[in-house]
């Protein structure tokens, strides 16, 4: 079924012009904004990035193994869920080299930074925490803009679809102008 959304015909088929479907057409420029922009946060980390996030846990508070995890993935958005088979091999490295101690009550471990991990905390402060995207450390400025513009994209893959030419045109004078006017606010600066 050309145009509809099954199968592997998803967008094609519609118009001609800048709405085509093809090199070049809408549904290419479609991905490629959105893969330009689209913030990707691997689900699994390197053995770095699990240390550096056990560390700026634990400087906030003794957690034991399981805690870490949950922390993670809370703090990640569910991005990043690290196993425990990278994280508690990665809390006895910590111990090994003196930078986190454990403690066992009730069965459990809870480890906590000893001073040498404070010191190595304090020197790695002001990096973003491994767990952050991009838009998180920028105050999500620069998440809001692709999700702007993946969103325009769409509505004007919508009007490609099933607008009139009447319709297409008035899109294309409209996006003109916006063009126009955003290089026109950053002329500003």
């Amino acid at each position: 079924m050309n145009g509809s959304f099954a199968g592997s015909g998803f967008g094609r088929g519609f118009g001609s012009g800048p709405f085509a479907a093809g090199p070049g057409g809408m549904w290419d420029a479609m991905e490629n904004l959105r893969a330009s922009f689209e913030q990707r946060t691997t689900p699994r980390m390197g053995r770095g990035d699990v240390r550096a996030a056990v560390l700026a846990l634990l400087a906030e508070q003794p957690m034991h193994g399981y805690q870490i995890i949950q922390e993670i993935e809370q703090r990640s958005g569910g991005a990043w869920k690290p196993s425990a088979g990278s994280v508690y091999p990665t809390l006895q490295m910590l111990a090994d080299e003196g930078l986190i101690s454990a403690q066992e009550a009730n069965g459990r471990k809870t480890y906590a930074l000893t001073d040498a991990g404070r010191t190595e905390v304090d020197t790695d402060g002001d990096r973003p925490a491994p767990w952050e995207t991009p838009g998180q450390r920028d105050g999500g400025r620069m998440s809001a803009v692709p999700k702007a513009g993946f969103e325009l994209a769409q509505a004007v893959a919508q009007v490609g679809r099933t607008g009139t030419p009447e319709q297409v045109q008035q899109t294309v004078d409209i996006l003109d102008d916006a063009r126009r006017r955003i290089y026109a606010l950053l002329a500003q600066h």
